[in-house]
């Protein structure tokens, strides 16, 4: 047998295998991880996240100033719900940008027009572009605005929202 095969030299003598192949195979023998360099499934949620986010944030701020403008007579409590929904939000806002910036992750809006905005982003050094419909955009922050409400209800009754205190006080007679 020739010198070349025997031990390592089976690696120098195959030059048509690519040097990622070689560092593939040789993790796989000592069951150590390939570090991937594409985003996520996590990776891609943070990235929505901080395109909806501070969309979220802005309808939320906006509604406020025009219910405490308004004649409505519960206009203190929507404008205060308002405003803790807004402080909600901007806290979980803040957690997703140090999460990017400790994963070097960077999104940048890129096209817009009437139906639809183009983002780049860069997810450690891979780069990608996704788009995002304003129906999909629409239907989304609506969802997550009641998701973050349906929290904050929750948090003040201390149980779901749809128990009413009847309800309540039946299971603790019970």
């Amino acid at each position: 047998m020739s010198k070349k095969l025997q031990n390592n030299g089976l690696w120098e003598s195959s030059r048509m295998m690519l040097p990622q192949h070689r560092e593939a195979a040789q993790s796989q023998r000592h069951d150590k991880p390939v570090p991937t360099k594409r985003p996520t499934v996590d990776d891609i949620n943070i990235i929505r996240e901080s395109v909806l986010l501070p969309l979220m944030h802005t309808i939320i701020v906006r509604r406020a100033r025009e219910v405490e403008r308004s004649s409505e007579m519960l206009r203190t409590l929507y404008s205060k719900v308002a405003q803790v929904l807004a402080k909600n939000m901007h806290a979980d806002l803040a957690k997703v940008k140090r999460h990017m910036l400790e994963n070097d992750m960077h999104v940048a809006e890129e096209e817009k027009d009437d139906q639809m905005i183009r983002y780049r982003y860069r997810c450690r050094e891979h780069e990608d572009r996704f788009t995002m419909t304003r129906d999909y955009m629409r239907a989304e922050i609506g969802a997550r605005i009641g998701r973050y409400a349906d929290s904050l209800v929750t948090t003040i009754y201390g149980t779901d929202p749809r128990v009413s205190v009847l309800e309540k006080e039946t299971k603790k007679k019970s």
